[in-house]
């Protein structure tokens, strides 16, 4: 079975830095799909329904908590990674109501982005 992930960005910088990083992490996903904005990575999460997401907050249109907030209601069952400049409490607590597994703010380095997807992922280290 192929694992897919699905990378939410208004950056495309950011949305091939991420998937370089989980590329070089060794983890076990094959397919890479990229959304710009909440719209489209709903319609990307219902066409493959990919079983990890990482998403940026602030983007045009639908933002990455309305996101969350849709995915929650269809019940996604995806694991949810938030990627985001605003790290304030209050905000880190709303996403985890709305089903985030993680929360990374940025700037991040490839290591503390790999070191998150795997506790999230609850990838064990031999």
């Amino acid at each position: 079975m192929t694992k897919r992930v699905l990378i939410v960005d208004d950056s495309p910088a950011i949305r091939r830095m991420v998937k370089r990083v989980i590329e070089m992490t060794g983890l076990p996903f094959e397919e890479f799909v990229e959304a710009s904005d909440g719209m489209e990575a709903l319609a990307a999460w219902r066409a493959m329904a990919p079983e990890l997401i990482l998403t940026d907050i602030n983007m045009p249109g639908m933002n990455g908590e309305e996101l969350l907030a849709e995915l929650r209601r269809e019940e996604c069952g995806a694991k949810v990674l938030v990627i985001s400049t605003d790290s304030t409490r209050e905000r880190k607590e709303r996403m985890r109501e709305l089903g985030a597994a993680g929360y990374l703010p940025k700037p991040f380095s490839p290591e503390k982005l790999r070191d998150e997807l795997e506790r999230i992922l609850e990838v064990e280290h031999v």
